[in-house]
């Protein structure tokens, strides 16, 4: 069982670093700070582990240069901002890790490369290619050409991929604030750190608001999403404060700082990796209790018996979640029938599909082969 004092233990290490870590309240770029994270990052390394860092901080790098002091509202004009600031990103990276003796590689990824099945085993392929070459890769996602519906949507989803795409034993999300609080700490100075999460359960969540929710506690949304991917991946995930001196060093110490979320003890196979949080989702089916416990308890297949809502449009062959009656997600999978087929379905056995359709193509609307429990 994972634990603090075993981080020490972890061999392949990704590490997020947000915007608010890398740069000064002015928007420009914090160089102390950034040569004290790839020290720590540049020793993990001459430790023997290895190391991926997904950074943010190339629309804000790209603004500095370009001289803008408000951050741009359309698409083309971020984008702009970003290809500029993607380069004088890796440029610091390149010079301060190679005073350490570190070789780097920029990787830009986008929503795409996880989508498509082939784009993620070639990522995969890649990216653990430059780990056996002792390359530390420097990731983010490709602002540049990424278009709204292609984006991944933030840095702290994209490395959750990351860290699933290539099998880390530890991600690090480094943040402007400590951990998860039980309350929101910018309202409520008394609000306690929550040190362990052992099971991402709807209160959980409810922490953290939704997006952009005023009860958001320090905007940790996405890092509970991103907590989801990781820990039903097999990666422990935890959060600090990047502004914490050798807060890397500590962490892997096993010292108590932050929130760690504790990864499940069955790692995903690849393709469920991919199946679970690379496909795109495109609806959601919600199923009796019954079925919950068959699905999560036995890895049972899904049946139009046990189904009794559909939410969204979708044909076959999609990857859609499925939802208990308290709105918990359980498990995603590759649906044999469409949504107005199961629609029809939903609630009667499966010797009734054929009279229902007037043919049966299959018995389970989701075979457990193609499916991947999240619980």
């Amino acid at each position: 069982m994972v634990t603090r004092m075993s981080l020490a233990e972890a061999q392949r290490i990704v590490v997020k670093v947000g915007t608010s870590t890398l740069t000064h309240s002015t928007g420009k770029i914090n160089f102390f700070r950034i040569e004290k994270l790839v020290r720590e990052l540049s020793d993990l390394a001459n430790h023997g582990k290895e190391v991926i860092l997904v950074s943010s901080g190339a629309v804000v790098a790209g603004m500095d240069r370009l001289g803008l002091k408000e951050k741009p509202k359309t698409i083309p004009e971020k984008q702009a901002a970003a290809a500029v600031g993607q380069g004088i990103l890796m440029h610091t990276y390149e010079k301060l890790f190679g005073e350490y003796g570190q070789t780097v590689a920029q990787v830009l990824l986008t929503r795409e490369d996880s989508v498509q099945h082939k784009r993620y085993i070639n990522s995969r392929n890649t990216l653990l290619t430059l780990l056996r070459m002792g390359v530390i890769p420097v990731i983010n996602e490709n602002d540049a050409v990424a278009i709204d519906e292609l984006k991944i949507g933030d840095n702290d989803t994209l490395s959750a991929m990351v860290a699933s795409i290539v099998d880390a034993d530890l991600l690090i999300i480094l943040s402007d604030i400590e951990g998860l609080y039980d309350e929101n700490p910018q309202k409520n100075p008394q609000a306690k750190l929550i040190s362990e999460i052992t099971d991402i359960t709807p209160d959980v969540e409810a922490l953290a608001g939704g997006p952009g929710s005023l009860r958001g506690t320090g905007g940790m949304y996405t890092k509970i999403q991103a907590a989801k991917i990781a820990v039903n991946s097999g990666v422990t995930m935890l959060i600090a404060s990047g502004g914490r001196d050798g807060v890397i060093r500590d962490i892997i110490g096993g010292d108590d700082i932050g929130t760690i979320f504790l990864a499940k003890q069955d790692r995903l196979q690849a393709r469920k990796g991919w199946l679970a949080f690379g496909a795109r989702i495109y609806g959601s089916v919600v199923i009796d209790e019954g079925c919950e416990k068959a699905i999560a308890g036995k890895g049972s297949s899904l049946l139009s018996a046990g189904i009794i809502a559909v939410e969204g449009n979708f044909e076959h062959g999609s990857t859609i979640r499925l939802v208990c009656v308290n709105g918990r997600e359980i498990a995603r999978g590759i649906t044999n029938y469409s949504s107005a087929d199961i629609k029809r379905i939903m609630g009667r056995h499966t010797d009734e599909i054929a009279l229902v359709l007037g043919s049966k193509l299959y018995d389970e609307v989701i075979h457990r082969d193609n499916m991947v429990v999240l619980v």
